[in-house]
């Protein structure tokens, strides 16, 4: 990618603008075949379908005339999504259930290999035939633009997921080479790839080797693993965000919104409003407002939401694991509507809402904790684990614990580093894991400067901030954060989490 973009951004800045769609389809198609060329059939069938529906709807005014060509493009993505990600799970489902039963089942396991970011770009093209449908968007006349809304490279393999309505407009406006513009994506890039591999990839080694062997462990390792891999994953899936909408904005187009700093948030109705936000907002326009959503009895309500984690949990992964983790958002959700008017009670009678403060820290506090909860579920290999996990989170070697900051305070004052070192290791090398004083400490050092950065971004307009600053502080902060990138960063093969989605 450091050989690819550069040489697309200076092949797109000398092309004229009528010929730069061309260069983007082409570059956006090699990106994908970089991975498994075969597979970019997939996304051209869905292009031409998709486009097809498109055009043909566009062309009836009645709206009822218009449903079978919806039903085409709706089920041709959804069945080839079903092929590649879901047939094993179901057909290995059924298989359980009918020998249980005592039935003979006879359908082989498949040998799949699922296609990168599939449901990414099914579920963006699906978002486009739906709007036509309903008449909220014009069909694209042009395929070759069509095309490239369906594979633009910098959000292809994991979002954000574009609406049409965004993106199709802006291939037709001519990009300038805008300094500032390409300056303030870069800096986003940057900060991208800082959470990727000096925050995410750092932390999956600890991660990665309690979750692939949780029976080996228990208690504070198990507790820790969870909390590290709640912050794993957001810098994971938000580092690769900043990076695509930061090298969409280098190349002249604005990408929606993905993260909004969803671990400041108060309560799971404000995590999913600041988490994935392009997801979230698809499910809400495209499923749960369908079904309903708040506009009906209270029972129904209740239906719709949950409904809407549980598919959403399904979206993330063939196993039930993804099942349970949607589930357990559904029933925060739920539980929350139920029993605030109780809750605002308490916080009156316990004099809590005096203290604006401590109030919000405690909201954002247990928000933070169901959220890392939910989490084991999303990241455990499957439910026999999950269960281990969360049955032995307070087995084991809690009382060492007692003395890890006293520790660290006489390690910090140069005293008893052995001991310190000793105490970690003991603590946090069952199984065969050994885990040395050097790696925690920078564990937790990637985690802090995540949280200092977090916390300037949700004070607002940090990019402002940046580039208000004088040369020598705004290059400092530059090299500081190049410099982490090479010196702590982790660079083996580590993909993005969400590409496996």
């Amino acid at each position: 990618f450091l050989l690819f973009f550069p040489a697309l951004l200076l092949l797109y800045f000398l092309l004229r603008h009528q010929y730069r769609w061309i260069l983007l389809l082409l570059a956006s198609y090699g990106f994908y075949m970089a991975w498994k060329p075969e597979y970019i059939f997939l996304i051209i069938i869905s292009t031409v379908i998709d486009y097809f529906c498109g055009i043909k709807m566009g062309n009836l005014e009645d709206v009822r005339r218009r449903k079978p060509y919806l039903y085409l493009s709706l089920l041709s993505n959804l069945g080839i999504l079903f092929f590649f990600k879901y047939f094993n799970f179901f057909n290995d489902t059924t298989q359980f259930l009918s020998e249980g039963l005592g039935f003979h089942y006879p359908v082989p396991v498949l040998e799949i290999i699922l296609p990168m970011g599939i449901s990414f770009y099914t579920f963006q093209t699906m978002s486009y035939s739906i709007d036509v449908y309903y008449g909220r968007l014009k069909p694209e006349k042009s395929i070759g633009t069509f095309a490239l809304y369906v594979s633009f490279f910098p959000q292809l393999v994991a979002g954000p997921i574009e609406r049409a309505s965004n993106l199709l407009p802006q291939f037709r406006k001519k990009a300038t080479f805008d300094y500032n513009r390409i300056t303030s994506g870069l800096r986003l890039m940057l900060w991208g790839l800082f959470k990727k591999v000096v925050v995410a990839d750092r932390l999956a080694v600890f991660v990665n080797e309690v979750y692939s062997h949780p029976h080996d462990f228990q208690g504070a390792t198990l507790v820790l693993a969870t909390f590290f891999f709640a912050f794993q994953i957001y810098c994971d899936f938000s580092g690769y965000s900043d990076i695509a909408i930061g090298a969409a904005r280098v190349l002249g187009f604005d990408l929606m919104k993905n993260f909004d700093t969803p671990y400041f948030s108060r309560s799971i109705s404000e995590f999913w409003k600041r988490w994935h936000i392009s997801l979230s907002t698809w499910f809400k326009d495209y499923l749960y407002i369908p079904l309903g959503g708040n506009r009906v009895v209270k029972w129904r309500w209740y239906y719709n939401l949950f409904i809407t984690f549980l598919v959403s949990g399904l979206w993330h992964g063939a196993n039930w694991t993804f099942v349970i983790w949607g589930g357990l958002h559904g029933f925060y959700l739920v539980f929350d509507i139920i029993s605030k008017p109780l809750r605002n009670v308490l916080t009156k009678r316990l004099g809590i809402s005096n203290w604006p403060s401590i109030d919000k820290a405690l909201d954002q506090g247990f928000t933070f904790f169901l959220v890392s909860f939910a989490w084991v579920f999303f990241r455990a290999n499957n439910i026999n684990d999950g269960f281990y996990i969360i049955t032995h989170f307070f087995d084991g070697k809690w009382s060492e614990l007692k003395d890890i900051f006293w520790l660290l305070k006489n390690y910090l004052l140069m005293k008893n580093e052995v001991s310190f070192s000793n105490s970690i290791w003991y603590i946090f090398s069952e199984g065969e894991m050994e885990f040395n004083l050097g790696q925690f400490l920078a564990l937790f050092f990637a985690v802090a400067l995540l949280l200092i950065g977090d916390t300037f971004i949700n004070q607002g307009a940090i990019q402002q901030r940046v580039k208000s600053q004088p040369f020598a502080i705004r290059w400092g902060i530059y090299y500081c954060l190049i410099l982490a990138c090479v010196l702590l960063g982790v660079f083996e093969q580590n993909e993005f989490i969400y590409f496996q989605f």
